[in-house]
């Protein structure tokens, strides 16, 4: 990380207020941290598992109880739409559930067949304190994803939060408390980013699990190899959307958007590519222009219809505008959106761009933020060639209205995530990771309680 001490403040990016500010924790806190997170571990890792699972269960029932708060809090800090930000709060206690109820089965022995008398089985064992540095975007979802099976498994956690989501933050780790973790199973720290180095290089630290940018991404396996911890790495993503037809453009243009809009498109697998057939193309860009076109800035507490919440935060928004704007002067057609409102905010209305070129910025790089950026092709080789031309690799959709054409092209996504006729395959069951510059690892699912494990082989003889 950088060797600069990030400020945890909560600014409102639907005015720019400065709301609160929080004191990064002072060396000795971190040590403390180290620590308790430390002598927990001794202590959970022996909690069977059952008893382990009724603690998370009630993490589940308190984050679907206070669903509402957390989502006012996710709102005023960056920006969400209060009712994803309430339904995030949800997902998220729908998670904890999963684990709490398949955790037991999903780390039970898996014996294996021998050949030499005895018997062996491969047990799945805590590996003891981690590390989890979340990122702003879903300030509760993230963390669940992380926390959720590590908790079930007997690990324990040190959560470094986003900068700007600190009473998020705080209020997940109230969560924690009021369900009963012992002291120090979950302890959530307002670290700066020199510590973060602090914390990956104690020997008493397992591993590492980041969501975040490629940089930071860098930077912590850069870290975690030299201290010879396992990470976790889910990071950016570009992914591509292939329409190879449509029996109904207004629909296919309709889910398009609202799946692009979504988390005002701050979502790492989020379509931000748009790969559309030539003969529908047109009808299908007319389409998301109209969507795009008359939305006005909008309060995100208030959820009115018509109108866009602000990003997270103002670099955010000027950083969008920057892409769009190079992309506009080599040539791209700007068919709605793209004005950058007046700061302090970070409203940035939700664009249609098309005419993206190899020499632009957009098209290497992740747009993370409301814009539709749609090319056409005339085939499905060139529909499959331009969706793997990317170094990203987190996830990916084909649509057709013949399924088995669908499905010969998503096989050869070069994703992750590879979804046929929806944009995407999503719940507590569902493993989420990528491929490429996205980053290693699995999340949520069977696979979720399958990294930070000692998958240690038991033999006893006969």
């Amino acid at each position: 990380m950088t060797s600069t001490s990030p400020t945890y403040q909560v600014v409102n990016p639907a005015t720019g207020e400065v709301v609160e500010t929080f004191d990064t924790a002072t060396d000795a806190e971190v040590d403390a941290a180290i620590t308790s997170a430390h002598e927990a571990s001794t202590i959970w890792k022996d909690v069977p598992i059952a008893e382990r699972a009724e603690v998370v269960k009630r993490v589940s029932a308190l984050f679907i109880e206070r669903a509402a708060e957390l989502g006012a809090i996710a709102t005023e800090e960056m920006g969400k739409p209060l009712a994803e930000a309430v339904g995030e709060a949800e997902f998220s206690g729908e998670i904890f559930g999963y684990f709490a109820t398949e955790g037991p089965t999903l780390a039970a022995d898996q014996p294996i067949k021998t050949f030499s008398g005895g018997t062996a089985v491969v047990q799945k064992l805590p590996v003891g304190p981690l590390l989890g540095i979340m990122p702003w975007n879903y300030p509760f979802y993230q963390v669940a994803r992380f926390a959720a099976p590590n908790l079930m498994l007997g690990n324990t956690i040190i959560l470094k939060h986003a900068e700007s989501v600190p009473r998020s933050a705080l209020a997940i780790q109230q969560i924690m408390e009021d369900a009963g973790l012992p002291h120090g199973a979950y302890v959530n720290i307002f670290a700066s980013h020199p510590q973060i180095e602090q914390i990956i290089s104690d020997p008493r630290i397992q591993g590492v699990s980041l969501t975040g940018s490629e940089r930071a991404g860098a930077v912590v396996a850069s870290l975690a190899g030299k201290n010879l911890k396992k990470c976790v790495l889910e990071l950016g993503g570009s992914d591509p959307y292939v329409i190879l037809d449509s029996n109904d453009i207004d629909e296919s243009a309709a889910t398009a958007w609202e799946t692009r809009i979504g988390n005002t498109g701050q979502a790492c697998n989020s379509n931000k590519r748009m790969i559309v057939m030539d003969d529908i193309f047109d009808g299908f860009v007319a389409k998301l222009t109209e969507h795009a076109r008359g939305l006005r800035p909008g309060n995100p507490a208030e959820d009115t219809e018509g109108t866009f919440a602000p990003m997270s935060s103002r670099r955010a928004a000027e950083s969008l505008a920057e892409q769009v704007d190079d992309a506009v002067s080599k040539g791209a057609t700007l068919h709605a959106g793209g004005e950058l409102g007046e700061g302090p905010a970070a409203y940035y209305s939700p664009a249609v761009l098309s005419g993206i070129t190899k020499d632009m910025r957009a098209y290497r790089e992740e747009l993370f933020g409301p814009v539709a950026v749609v090319y056409s092709v005339s085939s499905d080789e060139e529909a499959l060639a331009l969706a793997n031309d990317t170094t990203y690799g987190l996830g990916g959709a084909v649509f057709s209205t013949d399924p088995a054409r669908a499905k010969a092209m998503a096989e050869r996504l070069d994703v992750g995530m590879s979804n046929v006729n929806t944009p995407a395959g999503e719940g507590a069951e569902v493993p989420f990771g990528g491929v490429k510059r996205s980053g290693f690892g699995r999340e949520l699912g069977p696979l979720g309680m399958d990294e930070f494990v000692n998958k240690r082989m038991f033999y006893v003889a006969d």
